[in-house]
């Protein structure tokens, strides 16, 4: 059985549809290597034990009957600690939150259950989903695959470091500025950013309405367009037959590329250097307009966030770790003339991006341009945590202000990961390439 934990959600959904593997001892042995883990307590924030097996016993009955509902039916799962399940806590990463349980599953949940998945538990995370970072003391902060001192990404962090550590064949998160491809890069993923909207955020914890989404971290451009599939109730894509060759790439120029570390300039360079092998085209891109649209993301986020949050954090803001505190009071600052004239400069700076990209299949940028930060020195170094949090935010934020889908891979540098940015709505078309460049890039 040890060797299942090691494999895709999609390999094992195929082996218990052949009647190789059974659902029941699949969830099983993820519950014993969990609960024998050194990391459990730091990955996951809860199990649903009693849930999983449930669920894992129903999905046994459907596949020995051939009644069965999804490939993925039998696959158990993680999920970020912000998404609802019914009569079990959901916490958010947050003292503030403490004692919260739902009466009911967030409807990507559901559909997720509807599809046969089984919940395994609810993941750590930064808190209130407000860091990219995933150092969270005032719950647990999960360590990096690649360092066992540094942070491992967020703020979806225990999400990634569940299949990092093969203590889940998959993960849900969420991303609002970078909180899946983050942790999804830094401990070698691949991880879906998809278009606002696309995926219900109804029974999810917010952060901020106009940007969440909600997306998978997974070991495969495969399974992540499989459970982007069940949870929005839809087939899954076809991925069959992609190929790089002839496909049109922008490089993008502005911005990304600013103060960008030499481990992922290295790897971005080299992971290029391969597409283009397998015959992809390449050309340099800038878009001056994109730095408007970055200036315009203190008005937006953290005047959105905090007027969102206001009451409930100052009810109890000794209840905060300071650093996520100071960030969501950042939105103090800012009036609504403030917040709605940003929105109209953000929609001007959507429709030129929409203007240069439009010859292109997607466009490329390092996902990422630092390495997870050790998480002593971001404890103990001044303004440390600050400029890393915003450095690690800025390249991934690019897709959110644009509002379209971005995909994440691993270049096979540890801890550097690939983006390739997508259209809206456009996450079939972004997929297709993402398993064609996996295959270039592995």
């Amino acid at each position: 059985m040890q060797e299942w934990l090691g494999k895709s959600a999609a390999d094992l959904g195929r082996a218990i549809g052949a009647g190789e593997v059974d659902p029941i001892a699949l969830s099983r042995a993820f519950f014993e290597r969990i609960e024998g883990h050194e990391l459990r307590d730091r990955v996951y924030a809860r199990l649903t034990r009693d849930r999983a097996m449930a669920e894992a016993r129903a999905a046994a009955a459907r596949a020995a009957s051939g009644r069965r509902l999804s490939v993925l039916d039998g696959v158990p799962v993680s999920w970020k600690d912000l998404f609802d399940t019914a009569g079990d806590g959901t916490e958010a990463g947050s003292n503030l939150l403490a004692g919260r349980v739902p009466d009911r599953d967030a409807v990507v949940v559901q559909n997720a259950t509807a599809a046969g998945l089984v919940c395994l538990g609810k993941t750590h995370m930064s808190e209130l989903a407000f860091s990219g970072l995933g150092y969270n003391p005032s719950t647990a902060t999960p360590p990096c695959v690649n360092d066992a001192e540094a942070v491992p990404g967020g703020s979806s962090s225990g999400a990634a470091a569940s299949v990092a550590f093969g203590l889940a064949p998959a993960a849900i998160g969420s991303d609002t500025g970078g909180s899946v491809r983050i942790p999804a890069a830094w401990n070698d993923l691949v991880g879906l950013k998809t278009t606002h909207g696309r995926l219900s955020l109804e029974g999810c914890v917010p952060l901020s309405l106009k940007f969440d989404t909600v997306g998978p971290l997974t070991r495969t451009v495969e399974d992540a367009a499989l459970l982007m599939a069940v949870m929005e109730g839809r087939a899954p894509c076809d991925l069959r037959g992609a190929s790089l060759k002839g496909r049109r790439f922008a490089l993008l120029k502005t911005v990304v590329l600013d103060d960008i570390r030499d481990a992922p300039r290295a790897a971005y360079e080299s992971a290029v250097e391969r597409l283009c092998a397998a015959g992809a085209v390449v050309e340099p891109l800038e878009v001056p307009e994109l730095e408007e649209a970055l200036a315009q993301a203190g008005p937006l986020m953290p005047g959105e966030v905090y007027g969102l949050w206001r009451d409930v954090i100052e009810a109890q803001p000794e209840a905060m770790y300071s650093e996520i505190l100071q960030r969501f009071r950042l939105g103090k600052a800012f009036s609504a003339p403030d917040y709605n004239a940003a929105w109209a400069k953000l929609e001007a700076v959507r429709q030129a991006w929409d203007m240069a990209v439009a010859p292109y299949d997607a466009v490329l940028a390092p996902t990422a341009p630092n390495v997870p930060p050790n998480l002593e020195r971001l404890t103990s170094y001044g303004d440390y945590y600050k400029t890393e949090n915003l450095l690690a935010l800025r390249n991934t934020r690019v897709g959110n202000l644009m509002g379209i889908c971005a995909l994440t891979l691993p270049t096979g540098v540890p801890s550097c990961g690939i983006m390739m940015m997508g259209f809206r709505g456009g996450e079939e078309a972004l997929l297709r390439l993402g398993v064609a460049a996996e295959e270039a890039l592995s």
